[in-house]
C-alpha cells in the first residue's frame, strides 16, 4: 500500500521547493527537502560533496539519502538530479506519488540565466540543452502526474498540482 506522499521531480528552477512548501501547507503534509537531509547527513554544502566526491561519489550519497526516506504524509523535493538514482526512485513509486513538474527547455533557461550561480551541476562539454534532453525520459518514466507549468505563475502550477492530487 502506497503511504501518503508526494514527490517531486523536475529539472532544476521548475518549483520543486517553492510549489512544494504551499503544497504542504494547503495538505496539511510535512516538507521535506532531501538536499537538506544530504547536507545535515555529510556536514557540507552540496557544492563541496560534488566537489570532494564528484558526480558519481554525490549520486551514491542521493541515492542512499532518498532511498532511506521512511516518511507518511509528506510532501518530498528531491533534488533535480535524483532520476539517475535508481533505488531512491523505485523507493519513492513504492511509498507516493510521483508529481513531474514539467517545464519546456526555454522556460528552464530563462528561469535559470546562469546555470553555475545555480548549482546545477554540468559535466565537462555537457550544456544546460543536453542535460534537459537527457533528463526529460527519465521524469517522464517515473512520473505518475505531469503538470506543465509553461506560461504558468507559481500559483498556477500549485492549483494545477492540488487539481491533479485531487483526481487521484
Amino acid at each position: 500500500m502506497k503511504k501518503d506522499n508526494l514527490i517531486f521531480i523536475g529539472m532544476p528552477a521548475v518549483g520543486k521547493s517553492t510549489v512544494g512548501v504551499v503544497v504542504a501547507k494547503r495538505l496539511g503534509k510535512q516538507f521535506i527537502d532531501t538536499d537538506l537531509l544530504i547536507q545535515e547527513q555529510e556536514k557540507k554544502l552540496l557544492r563541496e560533496i560534488i566537489a570532494e566526491a564528484g558526480d558519481e561519489g554525490f549520486l551514491q550519497i542521493e541515492n542512499q539519502v532518498n532511498r532511506d526516506v521512511d516518511t507518511e504524509n509528506a510532501v518530498i523535493s528531491p533534488g533535480g538530479s535524483i532520476v539517475y538514482c535508481e533505488e531512491a526512485m523505485e523507493h519513492y513509486k513504492e511509498i507516493g506519488t510521483v508529481v513531474y513538474l514539467q517545464a519546456s527547455f526555454q522556460t528552464i533557461k530563462q528561469r535559470i540565466r546562469n546555470p553555475k550561480k545555480r548549482g546545477v551541476v554540468l559535466r565537462d562539454g555537457q550544456t544546460l540543452r543536453d542535460l534537459y534532453d537527457e533528463r526529460v525520459p527519465l521524469f517522464e518514466k517515473y512520473a505518475d502526474i505531469t503538470v506543465n507549468e509553461d506560461g504558468c505563475e507559481i500559483e498556477d502550477t500549485i492549483e494545477c498540482v492540488l487539481d491533479a492530487v485531487d483526481n487521484l
